[in-house]
């Protein structure tokens, strides 16, 4: 029974790993595409116009 106890935390870790993975593939695009573009898009204009501000 010990290497089942010693096989169990890796089975465990990858699982854990691949629906982590999963969960990342999914959420991206769909629906939440436009505004997570947007919102980066808002981010770097708005440090771009900060650069500029300072310059």
């Amino acid at each position: 029974m010990d290497y089942v106890s010693a096989l169990v935390p890796p089975f465990v870790m990858a699982a854990f790993f691949i629906a982590l993975v999963v969960t990342i593939v999914k959420s991206q695009g769909g629906a939440n595409k436009a505004k997570e573009d947007a919102a980066v898009d808002a981010v770097i204009a708005r440090a771009e116009a900060a650069q500029q501000h300072q310059k």
